[in-house]
């Protein structure tokens, strides 16, 4: 009996063997929906056997074992809709993974002890394999869609819960710094204050991560602003809080445009700030503003030990910390700094890249001066201009 035939007559006792597996490795106080694992095996089950009953050319199988199998007519398969589920009912990746192993095996097993095997097994047992592993990689993608997710989700409600804990410590601090100048208490107060605006900006971080990992971007506040005064400001505040670290700061022309210039000063002070962390003690850190008729342009550099290639790409992936050894007690820091940068860049409708150069660290933020809603406005009156007709004033 081929393999095809054999799975669709014993699906009870395939879905049985299953079942009893999936309920030893479950984890402790989850929440196992019965139900909808005896749907899902099954299901997963019926489009293997619609698998190894398709044709298939020696090119087709090579394209499958290196993962480039064609992608299913339905919107989602079995296999998808089962990596999700188990996310949800809180299992772990290794835990869904031997599900399948105990699904190959059963199925294997109870055909061999059936004495079922005959001519074609050999293709018939590659091509399950196959198959199998088909549907581990599906409900892998979706699996760790769905923990990231809820990742995101625990993360913005973690950042929302404690925001307003934190405005009361924050504004209780200031309070108190007011009222402690001149007594023996005002350097306490202070640094009351100072940790509580430190643990703000990590909240303020933790929710703009999350909403742009579920989609809903950063929330800009543009307005017609002078970018080289905003950010001169930003670093002489820079200035009095490194002060191991020298800033030198460039203004090279006018940069006025409709920016949100309180995101890039954040963006500035996250670059300067890590450049301070990770590049050379006491190196330089220049800070540079240039623009021309279409682009600005702000550039942060720092002396420091280069980085590989790998590690530039890497530079801007959430929660991602550097690891150079005199920072290994920093425990202030989630590693979203330079996401953050990454997304008030975009979110002008500009980007930020990273290369190293001359022994130097240098990032720019490169961003629009217009935004695309004034240029498409502003672009008939320069055809008119361009046709010779008189524009309104």
């Amino acid at each position: 009996m081929r393999l095809a035939d054999f799975i669709e007559a014993h699906p009870q006792r395939i879905l049985d063997d299953a079942v009893e597996f999936a309920i030893t490795q479950a984890p402790e106080g989850a929440q196992l929906n019965h139900k909808r694992l005896r749907n899902d095996i099954p299901l997963i089950l019926r489009e293997i056997v619609a698998d190894l009953r398709t044709p298939q050319t020696p090119a087709q199988q090579h394209a499958k074992a290196q993962g480039r199998a064609p992608s299913s007519s339905v919107s989602e398969s079995a296999a998808t809709s089962h990596g999700r589920s188990r996310a949800d009912d809180g299992f772990g990746v290794n835990q869904m993974i031997a599900e399948y192993r105990a699904l190959r095996a059963s199925v294997l097993r109870l055909w061999a002890v059936d004495e079922a095997l005959g001519d074609g097994a050999i293709d018939d047992i590659i091509r399950f394999n196959e198959a199998i592993d088909q549907a581990v990689a599906e409900s892998l993608v979706e699996f760790s869609r769905t923990v990231e997710s809820w990742r995101n989700v625990f993360l913005g409600a973690l950042g929302h819960d404690l925001r307003g804990p934190l405005t009361a410590v924050v504004g209780t601090a200031e309070f108190l710094v007011d009222n402690a100048k001149g007594t023996p208490h005002a350097r306490q107060a202070e640094r009351i204050l100072s940790g509580g605006l430190q643990l703000s900006r990590l909240v303020d971080g933790l929710l703009d991560y999350s909403k742009s990992a579920l989609g809903a971007g950063m929330t800009l506040h543009r307005a017609p602003c002078d970018l080289g005064a905003a950010i001169a400001e930003e670093v002489d505040l820079l200035r009095t809080t490194l002060r191991t670290s020298p800033i030198t700061l460039h203004l090279a022309s006018d940069a006025c445009g409709e920016f949100d210039d309180a995101r890039l000063r954040e963006a500035v002070h996250n670059l300067v700030t890590n450049a301070a962390k990770y590049g050379d003690a006491g190196g330089e850190i220049r800070v540079s503003v240039e623009a021309d008729e279409e682009r600005a342009c702000i550039a942060v550099s720092n002396a420091g030990d280069p980085l590989s290639t790998e590690a530039l790409n890497a530079l801007f992936d959430p929660l991602r910390r550097g690891s150079r050894a005199a920072n290994q007690g920093e425990h202030t820091s989630l590693g979203l700094g330079l996401f953050i940068v990454r997304e008030i860049a975009t979110a002008h409708g500009g980007e930020v890249t990273a290369r190293v150069e001359g022994g130097r660290t240098i990032f720019v933020i490169t961003l629009p001066r217009e935004t695309a809603v004034a240029a498409d406005a502003a672009m008939p009156a320069r055809l008119r201009q361009a046709m010779g007709e008189e524009t309104d004033a």
